[in-house]
């Protein structure tokens, strides 16, 4: 009895001390989070304290003994153990702090003008994308969610259906429609993974000399929270609304879309045959969109290839204000400027920070100005269509290369969001020598698509050329998951979720 108690206080010990850390960053006068503050790990592994001012440590770096800087622009770094950050109920405190150059008079610190004609003139030199080889563990977290307001199917014309299947239909498709509305779909995706690169020459390439990136990826873990009867993509929707209406016509027969003056080339059955080969020849493998995913966010959050981050390549459009330096924590300095649109065509406003030595933004945040979109059209009387990109934010956080020249993409935060409007005349026609109607319809549907990622490299390293090749490149399936599961995530470092995250379940019962 004795050895059992000895063996299960043992166990209990064991738990806690491979369990994951959690803690939180905070401002020391006002107790609001802080957001997009770094952790470092024992100086190898970063962490990123999430918008509410959250964050995890892995439990392979759970001891005591562990070692955690923590710092963010414009407040006062500080370093402590994980035993200390326990003793602390694991919320960090820091102080805003501001410097100004001692040795710079007014007269010779330079201006807003200055400091951003310096910062494009280095932007080849800081952010250019060299092939390199080189191992970076990246973490990628994906928000969609669809936000209908008014969903109207109403059949107007039913020559393919009995008036069995035409209740039968409308019953099916007003069901499905109607949980849309109630219960606005989301979809939650987090992919963790090693992506190595390498410069390599192409031998199908018309320029045999030309160099281009080469990678492979080594997804370590993925997973993904959506409901499969209410997906969050457009494109899943009408899917599923186009099969409702085939299942009551004759599965074995093809079918054209047509939607007003336009017609669909695009052709649709329910014939296994047919799905079967059409599946086969669009369907992309898990890896390669993961890897296309992370070579978006990449490109688009950088400042020398991306034309959504204007407020730093087009500087003309902005007015720019100098608000003062913060010491860095390599003792450095960066420049805090704010900035907002002077002429009309620029779109957002914002801050960023830019370091004194070599002019490379380190930090940007933006959202969209009031009043302006990133862009819209309204063909609504005409084409019974209105489509307005007016949610438009984010945060990049770059840091000095350790295994080339310039910076790299340490963090990034993307949200946008579109409003749109259809109201459109949808027919399904039987493909035969002479084409008939099948069933009219006149569709409606008005809403919010609202999209966001997160990016985070927890490590950079070299890797030789040998280690390079020794990776094999290999697909992988995400694990479906009902409700976040903070279990999964113990081994490994992830960005801590936010609590909409947190609370959201998929139903469990399919709608009508």
């Amino acid at each position: 009895m004795k050895n059992l108690l000895l063996l299960f206080i043992a166990f209990l010990f064991g738990q806690a001390a491979f369990a994951q850390i959690r803690g939180r960053v905070v401002d020391v006068k006002s107790g609001e989070p802080i957001p997009y503050a770094n952790i470092l790990i024992n100086n190898s592994d970063n962490q990123i304290s999430n918008g509410e001012g959250y964050f995890t440590i892995p439990a392979s770096s759970s001891s005591e003994e562990t070692v955690l800087q923590i710092t963010c622009m414009g407040y006062g770094g500080i370093q402590i153990t994980v035993g200390q950050l326990q003793s602390r109920d694991s919320v960090i405190k820091l102080d805003e702090v501001s410097y100004e150059l001692n040795n710079v008079n007014l007269a010779e610190r330079p201006t807003a003008e200055s400091i951003m004609a310096q910062v494009k003139a280095n932007l080849k030199a800081n952010y250019s994308l060299h092939p390199t080889l080189a191992k970076d563990q990246l973490f990628l977290r994906e928000i969609n969610q669809f936000n209908p307001s008014k969903f109207e199917v109403e059949i107007t014309k039913s020559t393919g259906f009995t008036k069995g299947n035409l209740k039968e239909a409308n019953s099916e498709i007003k069901g499905y429609m109607q949980s849309l509305v109630t219960h606005p779909p989301k979809g939650f995706t987090d992919v963790l993974g090693n992506y190595y690169t390498s410069p390599k020459t192409d031998p199908d390439a018309k320029d045999p000399k030309k160099v281009s990136y080469y990678s492979k990826l080594d997804v370590v873990q993925a997973t993904k929270m959506q409901d499969e009867n209410r997906s969050s993509s457009l494109d899943d929707m009408q899917e599923k609304a186009t099969k409702l209406m085939l299942k009551h016509l004759d599965t074995t027969k093809y079918y054209r879309i047509k939607s007003g003056w336009f017609g669909s080339k695009d052709t649709v059955s329910l014939r296994k045959d047919y799905n079967k080969k059409k599946s086969a020849k669009s369907k992309v493998s898990n890896v390669s969109n993961a890897k296309t995913r992370l070579s978006s966010i990449r490109t688009n959050s950088n400042f020398l290839y991306s034309q959504k981050l204007e407020f730093v390549t087009d500087p003309s459009i902005y007015r720019y204000t100098y608000e003062g330096t913060v010491l860095l924590s390599d003792g450095s300095y960066a420049y805090v400027l704010k900035f907002e649109p002077r002429k009309g065509r620029a779109l957002y406003r914002g801050k960023i920070y830019v370091s004194d030595s070599d002019y490379a933004v380190l930090r940007a945040d933006y959202d969209l100005y009031p009043g302006r979109k990133v862009e819209g059209l309204n063909v609504k009387l005409i084409l019974g269509i209105k489509y307005s990109e007016n949610v438009s934010s984010g945060t990049v956080i770059f840091k000095k290369d350790p295994v080339a020249e310039g910076y790299y993409l340490q963090y990034a935060s993307q949200t946008s969001g579109q409003y749109f409007y259809v109201n459109r005349p949808l027919k399904f026609i039987e493909l035969t020598d002479e084409e008939k109607d099948v069933v009219a319809f006149d569709f409606k549907i008005e809403g919010n698509i609202l999209s966001k990622s997160e990016f985070l490299n927890m490590s950079r390293t070299a890797v030789s050329d040998d280690s390079f090749s020794g990776i094999k490149e290999e697909d992988f399936a995400y694990k479906k998951i009902k409700k976040y599961d903070a279990s999964l995530w113990t081994k490994y470092g992830a960005i801590e979720p936010l609590e909409e995250m947190k609370r959201y379940q998929v139903m469990e019962e399919s709608p009508n």
